[in-house]
């Protein structure tokens, strides 16, 4: 007799982050507007009451895939501050925007920094999620790379640039606005 086999239930924070990882990309795809929790629910495998169980409203669980957001960008700099080869501010920051160029190749991510900052201006909840998320990885970069305050400015100006580069795929337009935007831009 072979023994009973046990199903093992996912504790409400497993499922959280199930439902956080399939947020990302269905609100990637539509936007924060354009995405609804029943959508969610559906891409999760899980009941829209579930969804609510586990975030009171759809601005909860968007501020919640926001953070996210901005955990990963957080760990990708750390990973790259660990591995720069040197301790300059220019070669710090360097690394951490290639790092950065590697790290956006995830459209969902660009996506969803794209339609958060969207949404941000109208959504009070979103626009504070936005801020504290810039305020904890501008005051990161600015303490990991020891920049003044022109370099980690020009840094997250970039990165923006970047975004917008991405975002249109300004680096396959051969033509002399693209080439202006795309100097001296690295991508992956």
């Amino acid at each position: 007799m072979t023994p009973a086999r046990t199903r093992q239930l996912s504790t409400a924070e497993e499922r959280r982050e199930a439902v956080l990882r399939t947020a990302i990309g269905t609100f990637a795809a539509r936007g924060y507007f354009g995405t609804t929790t029943t959508e969610v629910a559906k891409e999760a495998g899980i009941s829209q009451a579930y969804v609510y169980r586990l975030f009171p409203n759809k601005e909860s669980l968007f501020v919640a895939v926001v953070e996210r957001c901005f955990v990963q960008v957080r760990a990708c700099l750390e990973q790259a501050v660990a591995e720069a080869r040197g301790g300059s501010a220019e070669v710090v920051l360097a690394a951490m925007g290639d790092a950065y160029a590697k790290l956006i190749t995830d459209n969902d991510l660009v996506l969803v920094q794209l339609h958060a900052q969207a949404a941000a201006v109208s959504e009070p909840a979103v626009r504070e999620a936005v801020r504290r998320g810039y305020a904890r990885v501008v005051e990161y970069v600015r303490g990991a790379s020891g920049g003044d305050e022109h370099q980690v400015q020009d840094f997250f100006a970039r990165g923006m640039l970047c975004h917008l580069i991405v975002s249109m795929s300004a680096d396959e337009v051969d033509a002399p606005w693209a080439r202006t935007l795309t100097a001296d831009i690295r991508h992956y």
